[in-house]
């Protein structure tokens, strides 16, 4: 019996305890906020992207004046 009100007590506690997240996900403050943070995330990645870009471009432009430099000579 004390065993099964135990396993009562403690679903019970989970349900109080858990329900405030249950809540704020379909608050708009969390949904505002959720939008702001994946926004944030496409942006830094666009930029991550555009800086890999660049960096793989400028060995190669790099590699291609020491090519003509050297025809030149």
């Amino acid at each position: 019996m004390s065993n099964s009100m135990g396993i009562a007590s403690a679903f019970v506690l989970s349900s109080l305890i858990l329900s405030p997240m249950a809540m704020a996900e379909e608050s708009h403050a969390f949904v505002a906020q959720n939008t702001a943070r994946a926004q944030a995330y496409d942006q830094h990645q666009a930029e991550m992207m555009a800086k890999a870009k660049d960096a793989t471009q400028a060995p190669q432009a790099a590699t291609s004046q020491a090519q003509s430099l050297e025809k030149d000579s």
